[in-house]
């Protein structure tokens, strides 16, 4: 991630492990657009070694609080694709409903911006009308020619 195409949405604060060892993170941060599925990237200040930190439900649930704190006010995220995952780095994915508040950070969901394209080309450039609308128009104006 750079600071080009990310959003940070948290700066660092200190959580404990299952272990109630502590744990820096220096921020969390999404990248700026994507297509519905968001991946949340947890920077952690140092490395987590072997520990995997992404399954650690005290961990993570800290982290959710933390998220609750900043707006955020839908289901737990689960642990994300298991190569993401660095010693450095928790890659959690959020679920849908997660989207708004990260559309109120600055996100971009690409996602609607092709369904709307979808929409107006089916629609022969009609914005709003869906084509089977303008073949049943068709079909009828043959039918009483």
């Amino acid at each position: 991630m750079n600071n080009d195409t990310d959003i940070e949405l948290c700066g660092p604060f200190t959580v404990r492990d299952s272990s109630g060892n502590p744990r820096d993170i220096a921020s969390i941060r999404i990248f700026d657009e994507g297509y519905g599925i968001i991946d949340v990237y947890v920077h952690m200040v140092a490395s987590m070694e072997d520990d995997r930190l992404y399954e650690d439900g005290v961990l993570v649930g800290q982290i959710m609080a933390r998220l609750r704190q900043l707006g955020y006010a839908g289901p737990d995220f689960g642990h994300g694709d298991l190569g993401l995952q660095d010693d450095r780095l928790i890659v959690l994915e959020a679920p849908e409903a997660f989207n708004g508040f990260a559309a109120s950070r600055g996100w971009k969901n690409l996602a609607e911006e092709f369904a709307e394209e979808d929409t107006e080309t089916a629609a022969g450039g009609v914005p709003g009308v869906p084509s089977t609308t303008l073949l049943d128009a068709l079909m009828r104006k043959f039918k009483a020619s």
